[in-house]
């Protein structure tokens, strides 16, 4: 149940995260410029954690998806720590937790 309950959080979490990094409102678009990456990456990022959900949301590519979504958390970790801009990390840390419990469960 908890596998179950943390996959479709997954999911859910990254759709809504991949949706707004993906329309690239003012306040998303600054903090990457701010973080030294082009106004487009917001927009590859989004793109990216859209295709993570759907590769998790799908038993036969779960692997890849959760594959997939670990190493874009990762990347947004290390940026924001880089940049000590902390008020990130939390639901970063989530979606850590969603991922160690989708990935482990049986």
């Amino acid at each position: 149940m908890v596998h179950a309950v943390s996959i479709w959080l997954l999911v859910a979490g990254l759709s809504g995260a991949g949706l707004v990094n993906a329309i690239g409102a003012f306040g998303t678009r600054s903090d990457f410029t701010r973080w030294g990456y082009p106004q487009w990456w917001s927009i590859l990022t989004g793109g990216l954690e859209i295709m993570s959900a759907v590769l998790i949301a799908l038993p036969v590519s779960r692997i890849v998806g959760l594959t997939l979504g670990a190493a874009v958390i990762a990347a947004a970790v290390l940026t924001v720590l880089r940049h000590r801009d902390f008020s990130h990390l939390v639901p970063l840390g989530v979606f850590v937790a969603l991922l160690a419990l989708a990935a482990t469960s049986p």
